[in-house]
């Protein structure tokens, strides 16, 4: 009697490899896509927190300053996250900070179930002068 497996038992065994790769694929796919939507939502909150660390600690008195490079600089952030944008304006007290990611790899939606102060792929928020 031969050792070893038929055509039809090999067959068999990569029919169920390639059923187990179909369900385990979207999976691993959905999981790539909350680490992302997760990575950028902390990023949000880590330049706004830095944004408004500096505005309170630092007085500026208007918001030319309040860049990602300056953030960085200050030592506010430690780098500056990738794809990310800050811009803000400054009137009647108030200084109106955009944070934007221009990355184009996140799923909005997640990122808004991480995070669900961002609009799309921007956070827009106010700091009122105090000093």
């Amino acid at each position: 009697m031969r050792k070893g497996f038929t055509l039809v038992e090999l067959l068999i065994v990569l029919a169920v490899i390639a059923a187990l790769m179909a369900v385990a694929t979207p999976l691993a796919l959905n999981a790539v896509k909350n680490a992302k939507a997760s990575q950028v939502a902390q990023n949000f909150r880590n330049v706004k927190a830095a944004v408004e660390n500096y505005v309170n600690v630092e007085k500026p008195t208007n918001a030319n300053n309040i860049t990602l490079t300056n953030l960085v600089n200050k030592k506010y952030l430690s780098a500056a996250p990738a794809n990310f944008d800050v811009t803000a304006t400054y009137n009647d007290g108030i200084f109106k900070v955009i944070i934007s990611y221009t990355g184009k790899d996140v799923d909005q939606e997640k990122l808004r179930e991480y995070y669900s102060e961002v609009s799309g792929t921007t956070l827009t928020f106010e700091i009122q002068k105090w000093w």
